[in-house]
């Protein structure tokens, strides 16, 4: 069964990006490449006090539509997550793209309207780039906390 991959919503949210470019001092900074096509989306991650909630996010996507409109749904709904929301939501998208799972429910519900892309094996690393680069970047920095608090 064909489906339209850029339907009006992944239009909408792939012009529409929210938080793009990059931070002043991020906490960590992360870019993601699809050798397949060469999109790039790079994240910049500031963590709350505690380490457990994005306090601040900016991204830089170069991808198409698909990557762009996933990189829009994680920026309109980063800031205030959760570092395990952040999980979830990369997991359940990949899971959509990759296993036929559901899509993702919660803060990041709109990931529904990339499920069409599971037909289309070449274009499940642009898709999953955004998160994969957020949640790159939440270790990075939990790693350097880590690392500062025991020197």
């Amino acid at each position: 069964m064909a489906v339209d991959l850029y339907h009006n919503r992944v239009l909408e949210l792939a012009s529409e990006i929210p938080h793009l470019g990059d931070l002043d001092a991020p906490e960590a900074s992360v870019e993601k490449l699809s050798r397949i096509c060469g999109s790039t989306v790079k994240v910049d991650i500031v963590l709350d006090e505690a380490g457990g909630h994005v306090a601040a996010i900016a991204v830089d996507p170069k991808a198409c539509a698909l990557g762009q409109a996933a990189t829009s749904i994680l920026a309109r709904h980063a800031v205030g997550a959760s570092v395990e929301e952040i999980i979830a939501a990369r997991d359940g998208l990949k899971a959509m793209l990759k296993e036929g799972a559901p899509p993702p429910e919660g803060r990041f519900w709109e990931l529904r309207h990339l499920a069409g892309v599971a037909d289309y094996p070449p274009r499940y690393t642009s898709t999953l780039l955004a998160f994969e680069a957020a949640v790159a970047a939440i270790e990075q920095a939990l790693e350097a906390r880590k690392a500062a608090a025991t020197t």
